[in-house]
């Protein structure tokens, strides 16, 4: 699409006339640029807006006392748009009359920027649109990928853009995280809903600074050589009056049947994705958040309540067919991938948390990568458990590896697994103080190890012992106390590792890269296994033991991996969660000895 000069914006452009046509029809990935608020020339801007079944649009501002001026309809595309002289800052909403009669102020769906809550009006404001991507894919399978997730406004307490752009960013960058991924960032009235509850899609939240600050902070993000995520909801929306709902007095961006509409858990509406120019709003969204802040990639959020038409409801309205299944949002899902795809560099994430195939893959809905929420719940389950138990639990650990492979998975302990009740990470560790801390790092360790990408929620580096707060920072106060410090170092230690070894890399060559070396010795709650990058050649033997219990010579048989062992007597340690680095474990007759101490992990090299 060629958007070009400062009349760009006006309909008797062929290519703002085309990009409507196309937002009408669900082919438009740039409906931004057409629609929201647009420079003319100098302080002549240009207001447009979607209300096709409105009986009246006025826009009202701080320009005009809130009086409101009359907006002109154009019905081939259903907008209404008026010019005005403005000034960059002065707040703007549209006084919608519906075809239910009704007059509701509503912020505009494509602004850029909207005021702090408790307001909600649209805030005039310089998009100053260019595609700022460049070209490099930072969260690429064969890479490393260690994700730290963060809140910002809790990461430190008054944090913005401008701060993170040089605490966060320098922080992450130190402790060896190759990416940042930031909860929601565009506009939403409550601080409760931690940004899932959107208010404005395209809005950068107002709390973290301008849309300019968040540019920013990517920026010096990739200039430490950190990759950038944000969590993305295009599933559900606010009921305020000021939103989406009963737009234009009809429901114009959910469905018109209650049961399909509904979101019952979140108190939200769905978006009905059968309707095209609701397709256009949304693929438009991504690509306007990776494009013009150049974005590494999307974490899409409630992927199972995009799905099924029966996620968490009660009464809900089957398919003609019988079946619970979205098919509008499946083949939206499919578009919006490949179109990411086509376009950018970018990854598309699915936090997805039922059994659907292939979500990741061309053979199914295009994502790059998906949450694997079966290793997260089985293994933290398993850590609550006192390691006495542990010996009757061993398939938590083991049954992950019979899924591993059937996705490209991400290994996340996130922030959903510190609120609500469910402590924090160190806090599900079964034990004492000490135990804890040896827990912590063991599971971090195995982690690590296992098959995935890898997520941790800030906080649980330095074993923060409170539960997520929203409303407070984090206790950094806790790296006065030496556990904490400690945790903290061995959190950035293990980051490093990761990255220096390939072996850990390629997590996606199925069993090439992965064999069981003990997988059944229940009674002492110790597995083993190797890992290997069949291009570099690169090997690692893994040991885990789950209980405080020490074997001074524990064995294992190499015969599996037979081959890649040769004529080797020794195999050194290279890393432990007991500073056992540089000690060599012994070959003999086939097995390999070596000492394992109490929740310890270890790797050796091959």
């Amino acid at each position: 699409m060629g958007f070009s000069g400062n009349s760009s914006v006006t309909i008797d452009s062929e290519a703002v006339r085309n990009e409507l046509r196309a937002f009408l029809e669900g082919r438009s990935c740039e409906a931004y640029r057409v629609l929201g608020a647009h420079r003319v020339w100098g302080d002549e801007w240009l207001f447009r807006v979607y209300a096709p079944n409105a009986k009246n649009v006025r826009l009202t501002g701080d320009f005009n006392g809130w009086q409101g001026e009359q907006m002109h309809f154009i019905p081939e595309f259903g907008v209404w748009e008026t010019r005005r002289y403005v000034h960059v800052g002065e707040r703007y909403k549209y006084a919608v009359t519906g075809a239910d009669s009704w007059t509701k102020l509503k912020s505009d769906p494509f602004s850029v920027r909207n005021e702090l809550r408790p307001g909600s009006a649209s805030v005039v404001w310089d998009a100053e649109f260019a595609n700022r991507c460049d070209g490099e894919r930072r969260l690429a399978y064969d890479k490393p990928v260690s994700i730290y997730e963060v809140h910002l406004g809790s990461w430190e307490k008054g944090l913005n853009f401008v701060g993170a752009s040089s605490a966060l960013v320098d922080y992450a960058a130190d402790m060896g995280y190759t990416a940042i991924e930031l909860m929601p960032i565009t506009e939403h009235l409550l601080d409760d809903c931690w940004g899932y509850q959107s208010s404005g899609a395209y809005a950068i939240t107002a709390r973290y600074g301008t849309p300019q600050e968040l540019r920013m902070f990517v920026e010096r993000a990739h200039m430490k050589g950190l990759a950038v995520i944000i969590d993305w909801v295009p599933a559900h929306f606010v009921k305020d009056d000021c939103g989406l709902r009963l737009f234009d007095g009809t429901p114009l961006f959910e469905s018109s049947d209650p049961l399909r509409a509904e979101m019952p858990l979140w108190g939200t509406l769905l978006y009905d994705y059968d309707k095209p120019f609701v397709r256009s709003y949304l693929m438009s969204n991504a690509l306007y958040l990776i494009e013009n802040y150049g974005i590494d990639g999307i974490r899409v959020d409630a992927v199972s309540a995009m799905l099924y038409l029966d996620f968490c409801k009660g009464e809900w309205r089957p398919n003609f067919d019988g079946s619970n299944r979205n098919y509008a949002a499946e083949n939206f899902l499919k578009h919006l991938n490949w179109l990411v795809h086509e376009r950018t560099n970018a990854v598309m994430i699915a936090e997805e948390s039922s059994a659907y195939p292939h979500v990741t893959g061309d053979e199914g809905l295009k994502f790059d990568y998906k949450w694997n929420m079966g290793f997260m719940n089985d293994t933290l389950s398993y850590f609550e458990y006192d390691s006495v138990y542990r010996k009757y639990h061993q398939d938590k650990l083991t049954f992950p590896m019979a899924y591993a492979f059937s996705e490209k998975y991400i290994l996340p302990f996130s922030h959903d697994e510190v609120v609500y009740g469910k402590h924090s990470l160190i806090g599900r560790m079964h034990g004492n103080y000490e135990a804890q801390f040896a827990q912590l790092r063991l599971l971090l360790a195995y982690r690590f190890a296992f098959p995935g990408k890898k997520l941790e929620f800030m906080g649980s580096e330095f074993g923060q012992y409170s539960e997520w707060d929203f409303k407070r920072s984090l206790e950094w106060f806790m790296l006065d106390y030496r556990e904490h410090r400690a945790m903290q170092n061995f959190a950035k230690a293990m980051n490093f590792f990761y990255r220096e070894n390939t072996a850990l890399h390629d997590d996606f060559s199925a069993w090439e890269g992965y064999t069981w070396l003990a997988l059944n010795d229940t009674e002492h709650s110790v597995i083993s296994f190797r890992r290997r990058n069949p291009k570099t050649g690169d090997g690692l033997i893994a040991i885990f033991n789950f209980t405080p219990g020490e074997h001074g010579e524990y064995g294992i048989s190499l015969d599996p991996i037979k081959d890649e062992i040769g004529d080797k007597t020794s195999l050194p340690c290279v890393f432990s969660t007991h500073n056992r680095v540089g000690t060599e474990a012994p070959i003999r007759n086939g097995m390999l000895f070596l000492p394992v101490y109490g929740y310890e992990g270890a790797f050796y090299r091959i």
